[in-house]
C-alpha cells in the first residue's frame, strides 16, 4: 500500500494512525526511561560564589533500575571456515540491525520492549529494496568511516532493517525526557557571566520602567498653554537637575532621558519650538498635545510584572532588560558540558586523503555545532580505534554528555557497544528507525554518570544522530522549552525508505521547502547549503505534502531590522 493509500485507510478507521503512533511512542519512551529509574545526577558543578542556589532535588522513579549489562565473555572465536566467512560477510553487510548486543541476552531489559511495528523474531524482517536516491542505501553499512563512499562498504543485506530500532519520534522524546529527569543545578550568575545560560526562574521587574517620568526628546518641558516664559537656568540633564515643580505658563530646557519636573504637561522638541531671546518667550511651531514626547513612569512595565519566563535563553537583549529592571545577577541553569570523542585510526587532521586515510570531518564540525545548541564543549579528543582509551575516557569524564563518533556498528574495531557493556552502562536506544544514521545509540553511564550519544561515523548520519538524540537531550538538561513543531510543504516528490523515517536536507523557498541533492550518509554537501532537515515518513511523500522541518540552529536567525515601538 502506498503512503497515500495508508493515509486514506487511517482516515476511514476510528483511531488515526497518527494517534496510534503517538501512543506507541509514549509507551516506548516510558519503558526506556524506566530502565534507568530516572536516576538523579550524582555530581553537580561546585558553587559559583556567594548567593549560589543549592541543587534542586530530583524525584526518583519508583521503578528500580535493572542490573548493569554484563560484559561479553572473553572467549576467543574459532578460526573461520570458508562457509563461516561468507556468513560473517552477510552479517557485516547487514549493519548493526541484525547483530546481538554485546553482553545482552534475549531477555535483557534493553530488548524486552521492541518498538511497535518492528519485525519480531518469529517473522522474517522485510526485504529492503534500494531507495530511489542511491546514495541513501549506503547508510545500511558500517558507521565507522567519516567520509567513506558506499563503494567502500559491503552491499545491503535483505536483513538490514534493525528489528529492535526505536521509532524516530520516540527516540527524540526519550532523549529530551531523559535530560529533564536529571536537570543541572541552577546557579546565580552575575550579569556578565549569564550569557547563553537558561533562566531557571522568571525575571520579574524589580521597579517600574521607566521609574519616573522622563523626556523622550531634547527640547523644552512646558506647563500649561503657551506661549511660555523661559525659566532661567541651564535646564534639566539626564541623571541630574532640579526636581522642583514647573509653574504653569513656564518652559525649561530638558535633555532626552532627563527626569520631567512635576506639573510639566508636555515636551516640545527643539526643532518644533522658537525662542524669542529678547522677550524670553517660547513659541510652538505646531499644536502641543498634553503628554507628547513624555515617557510616563511604568510605560514599559510596573514593578512585579513578569518580563521573561523561566526557560528563556539569556541573550544580550535579555541582559539589558534584566539590568534595566534592577537585576545584578540571574538564577540560571548552566550550559551543559560536552566531551567529544573522535574514534577511528583512519582519520587525518590535515592535508589530503591518501593511502586509505581520510580527513576527519566530524571533529571540526561537532564542537561549533554543539556550542550553537548552547553547550560548553571541550576540544575534541581523538582516540583512534583503542578500546582501552575509550573506556578510560568514559569513566573519567565529568561532562554532562559524551558524544562519540563512529564505532557504533559491529565491525572488528567498533568498540562502543563492548565498552559500554564492560562499564555497566544502561543502553536506552540501540538503533533508530531513521535514514541516514540508524546505528546511533543513547546510553546512561552507571551510578548517575553522564549520558552518552554514539553517533555513526558517516558525516550526514552523524548529523542525523546529533539532531535526533543529542539536541533534545541537551535541551532537556539545560531546561530549555520544548521546540514547537512546524510543517512545510515540499516542492517535489521525495522518495522514502520502506520502513524508516528519512531526514533530507532542504532549503526554504517562499512558502515551501526544496529537497537538496547530495544527501547520502557520507555526504556533507547538501547539509552545508541547507536551512534544515525535512522529516520524511516511511514510503515518501508527494509534491505539496506538508512534512515536519528541523531547523538548523543558525538558519532561523534573521538579520537585525529597524523597527519602532509605540
Amino acid at each position: 500500500m502506498t503512503a497515500h493509500g495508508r493515509e486514506a485507510a487511517s482516515a476511514d478507521g476510528g483511531r488515526s494512525a497518527e494517534e496510534e503512533r503517538a501512543a506507541e511512542e509514549e509507551r516506548a519512551v516510558d519503558q526506556a526511561l524506566a530502565l534507568v529509574g530516572h536516576k538523579a545526577r550524582a555530581r553537580h558543578r561546585p558553587p559559583e560564589g556567594p548567593g549560589e542556589t543549592p541543587p534542586k532535588p530530583t524525584p526518583s522513579s519508583p521503578v528500580s533500575p535493572p542490573s548493569p549489562v554484563s560484559p561479553p565473555s572473553p572467549v576467543s572465536p574459532p578460526s573461520p571456515s570458508p562457509s563461516s566467512s561468507a556468513a560473517s560477510a552477510d552479517s557485516a553487510s547487514a549493519g548493526p540491525e541484525s547483530r546481538p548486543e554485546p553482553g545482552l541476552t534475549p531477555s535483557s531489559p534493553a530488548r524486552s520492549a521492541p518498538t511497535p511495528g518492528a519485525a519480531t523474531p518469529s517473522s522474517p524482517a522485510p526485504v529492503v529494496p534500494p531507495l530511489a536516491a542511491p546514495a541513501s542505501t549506503a547508510d545500511s553499512a558500517s558507521s565507522r568511516p567519516h567520509g567513506a563512499s558506499s563503494a567502500d562498504r559491503p552491499a545491503s543485506s535483505p536483513h538490514a532493517h534493525r528489528t529492535g530500532a526505536t521509532a524516530w519520534h520516540a527516540a527524540r522524546a526519550l532523549a529530551e525526557r531523559l535530560g529533564r529527569a536529571a536537570p543541572l543545578a541552577a546557579h546565580r550568575f552575575p550579569l556578565d557571566r549569564a550569557l547563553g545560560h537558561v533562566l531557571a526562574e522568571a525575571v520579574v521587574a524589580l521597579t517600574d520602567l521607566p521609574s519616573f517620568d522622563t523626556s523622550a526628546m531634547d527640547g523644552w518641558a512646558v506647563a500649561g498653554p503657551g506661549p511660555w516664559t523661559v525659566k532661567e537656568g541651564e535646564g534639566l540633564l539626564a541623571g541630574r537637575g532640579s526636581t522642583e515643580p514647573l509653574p504653569d505658563g513656564q518652559a525649561l530646557r530638558i535633555a532626552t532621558g532627563a527626569r520631567l519636573p512635576a506639573d510639566a504637561t508636555a515636551v516640545i522638541r527643539s526643532e518644533h519650538a522658537h525662542c524669542d531671546e529678547a522677550r524670553r518667550l517660547l513659541y510652538a511651531g505646531r499644536e502641543v498635545v498634553q503628554g507628547q514626547d513624555i515617557r510616563p513612569r511604568g510605560q514599559e512595565c510596573r514593578s512585579g510584572d513578569e518580563l521573561l519566563p523561566a526557560g528563556t535563553v539569556v541573550t544580550p537583549p535579555v541582559l539589558g532588560l534584566a539590568a534595566a529592571a534592577g537585576y545584578d545577577a540571574l538564577l540560571a541553569v548552566p550550559r551543559p558540558r560536552v566531551d567529544v570523542l573522535v574514534l577511528g585510526d583512519e582519520l587525518l587532521t590535515a592535508g589530503l586523503p591518501h593511502d586509505g586515510l581520510i580527513r576527519d570531518a566530524l571533529g571540526p564540525m561537532l564542537a561549533p555545532w554543539l556550542r550553537a545548541l548552547g553547550a560548553e564543549v571541550a576540544e575534541p579528543r581523538r582516540l583512534g580505534d583503542d578500546a582501552g582509551a575509550l573506556r578510560r575516557a568514559l569513566v573519567s569524564s565529568d561532562a554532562d554528555l559524551i558524544l562519540t563518533t563512529g564505532g557504533t556498528a559491529a565491525g572488528p574495531v567498533d568498540h562502543v557497544h563492548p565498552v559500554l557493556a564492560e562499564i555497566g552502562a544502561d543502553l536506552l536506544v540501540d538503533g533508530v528507525a531513521v535514514r541516514p544514521g540508524h546505528p546511533m545509540l543513547l546510553a546512561r553511564l552507571a551510578e548517575g554518570g553522564p549520558c552518552l550519544v554514539g553517533l555513526p561515523g558517516n558525516p550526514l548520519a552523524a548529523v542525523s544522530g546529533l539532531l535526533t538524540l543529542a539536541e533534545p537531550l541537551l535541551r532537556g538538561i539545560a531546561g530549555r522549552p520544548t521546540q514547537d513543531r512546524y510543517r512545510a510543504p515540499v516542492r517535489q516528490e521525495v522518495h522514502g525508505h520502506p520502513h524508516d523515517t528519512r531526514l533530507i536536507p532542504v532549503v526554504h523557498r517562499e512558502d515551501s521547502v526544496v529537497p537538496l541533492h547530495y544527501n547520502g550518509p557520507a555526504m556533507l554537501r547538501g547539509i552545508a547549503a541547507a536551512d534544515g532537515l525535512a522529516v520524511v515518513p516511511p514510503g515518501g511523500v508527494r509534491s505539496g505534502t506538508e512534512v515536519e522541518i528541523l531547523d538548523l540552529p543558525w538558519a532561523s536567525a534573521s538579520p537585525w531590522t529597524e523597527g519602532c515601538f509605540t
